[in-house]
């Protein structure tokens, strides 16, 4: 490969570096990208805006942040030995395990003398007549023959604009980036916006501590008990007992994970009512996203949809003690259509004497005052304020650094209308840009870390096939872009899932195009991009130095 690096040493970040390959972002995808081109002996660097590994997990630490996949699933598999060493404490691991792990990982691998902390790219740019991305990041510039996106799907906050805002004289926290030395809210009185994935996670811990805790509700969410304690060492060794074995049964599955929980065969609207109930019972104490597997026709039928509905609402209703509370926190749209929570004593927490739910869907939020909030006409007063509000999800931290392709075009103008890529990988226009678990692939529909390292190895082995074959620079075409993107739609079409206004269509961002964002399917996605390889890149153009024709 071209582009060799001279000096690791950063004694000067002013001055430009060559890479091989640059990656933004040191997360669980970054590393691993980072650990595969150190094994092909590529000249590679990630550049990270934070000052330690760990990506969402490392800006997450809002109260009770919590993987939703089981430990022994959401962990890398690439390595044997790290896959027996490691030993989780609990069934779904918190966001300092997970962090702890993570930190783990880049020692085992020594891959921190690739990696250049608090560091931001800010603009990355092709050049075609060297087939190079120049790239400007806060601390000095780069060149570099890859450029490699591994900047997350859930990394950038989406902060509210609430009329007033910096009037509040208490502090705001989002729960995207947390204090890193945490929050105690002891005899304060708080206010929460929000009741996603964050808000359901935090609000009952927030709840204990603080003297008054209020929650704004726009849109219920649904949400089961995940059942969370120490993990079973018995299952732990198991699964160590037979672990790829076991990651191939999960690879299998539509969402590259839970494959000890088999879906259903029979439709939801063939059982009686004694036997829906009995196996939406035995799916809820299992405390798993697998709930929704208990019937196939789930995310089909909107009818047999109704029936888990039910279900979950006769729950809330029997866990929340006043009837009205319970009706404003039981959810009407489809169940699945948003990413399903799992959750430890949330709808119970509303029954504590110092939680008030608002709900804000008919009168919203008015404004900030000094002192707290305004909602229909109402004051309510805090010392503090939770936001919860999400992410600027999947696109969100790519479209902050201006990257600019072929003809000067930036990926922003590209993607005004929507997202659109070819795999969820590549994007015409932009040469030698890869986009990890990017708009268009599986990504947040299943195991992130199983997509992640799917993507990462498609990528490696893309790279070293162009060096073998000498090839300088490869881009999706125009043509399979479309017919990609005609796919990912039809896919989600053909279900309920864009029914309702989530984040995997964007709509949570005001001004950001409404396309449903991730591919359902994580099998028929992988087979797909096995033949696009295997068919020498089918739906590329590639071009070498001697010869800048495109096939």
């Amino acid at each position: 490969m071209e582009g060799v690096l001279v000096a690791r040493s950063y004694d000067n970040p002013q001055l430009s570096q060559t890479f091989d390959v640059t990656i933004v972002g040191a997360g669980f995808a970054g590393l691993y990208m980072l650990h595969r081109c150190n094994q092909r002996g590529l000249s590679a660097q990630i550049f990270e805006a934070g000052d330690g590994v760990g990506g969402t997990w490392y800006w997450n630490r809002y109260p009770g942040a919590r993987c939703d996949i089981e430990s022994l699933e959401y962990s890398y598999s690439f390595d044997e030995d790290l896959q027996q060493e490691w030993e989780w404490s609990e069934r779904y691991a918190g966001q300092p395990e997970i962090l702890r792990y993570v930190n783990h990982v880049a020692d085992r691998f020594d891959l921190r003398p690739s990696i250049q902390f608090n560091t931001r790219v800010e603009k990355a740019a092709f050049d075609s007549a060297t087939a190079r991305w120049n790239i400007q990041t806060s601390n000095g510039a780069a060149v570099s023959q890859y450029l490699v996106m591994a900047t997350g799907c859930l990394s950038s906050t989406n902060k509210p604009s609430f009329e007033g805002m910096d009037d509040f004289e208490g502090p705001i926290y989002h729960t995207g980036e947390w204090p890193h030395d945490g929050v105690d809210f002891s005899d304060q009185r708080v206010g929460v916006i929000g009741t996603g994935s964050s808000a359901v996670q935090s609000i009952p811990i927030i709840a204990k501590q603080a003297k008054q805790l209020t929650v704004f509700q726009r849109t219920p969410n649904y949400s089961i008990p995940a059942h969370n304690g120490p993990i079973d060492k018995a299952l732990e060794a198991e699964t160590k007992a037979n672990y790829q074995a076991f990651r191939d049964a999960n690879r299998r599955e539509n969402g590259a994970f839970a494959s000890r929980t088999p879906a259903g065969e029979t439709s939801a609207l063939d059982a009686t009512e004694d036997e829906w109930r009995e196996k939406f019972e035995h799916h809820w104490q299992l405390g798993s996203l697998a709930f929704l597997r208990a019937y196939p026709d789930l995310l089909l039928d909107d009818n047999a949809n109704a029936i888990a509905r039910q279900f979950v609402a006769d729950k809330i209703a029997e866990v929340v003690t006043d009837p009205t509370t319970a009706q404003i926190l039981t959810p009407t749209q489809v169940i699945g259509c948003k990413r399903l929570c799992l959750d430890t004593n949330y709808f119970e927490t509303y029954n504590r004497d110092n939680v008030e739910l608002v709900d804000i869907s008919s009168a919203p939020i008015e404004r900030f005052t000094p002192t707290g909030i305004v909602a229909d006409g109402q004051e309510f007063e805090f010392d503090a304020i939770v936001t919860a509000t999400g992410f600027d999800a999947m696109t969100g931290t790519i479209l902050k650094i201006d990257i600019r392709g072929v003809n000067d075009v930036s990926l922003k103008e590209k993607w005004s209308s929507g997202p659109t890529t070819y795999l969820g990988l590549c994007i015409p226009g932009f040469p030698n840009l890869f986009t990890v678990t990017g708009p268009g692939s599986p990504s947040v529909l299943t195991n992130m870390i199983m997509s992640i390292e799917q993507h990462v190895e498609w990528i490696d082995e893309c790279i070293d096939y162009m060096s073998h074959q000498g090839h300088q620079s490869i881009e999706a075409t125009v043509d399979a872009e479309q017919e990609w993107v005609a796919h990912v739609n039809a896919v989600a079409d053909f279900t309920l899932m864009p029914t309702c206004n989530s984040w995997y269509l964007g709509v949570n961002v005001p001004g950001k195009p409404r396309v449903f964002m991730p591919l359902i399917g994580f099998p028929p996605y992988v087979e797909k991009c096995n033949e696009v390889a295997a068919n020498g890149y089918e739906g590329f153009a590639l071009t070498s130095p001697a010869d800048s024709s495109t096939r």
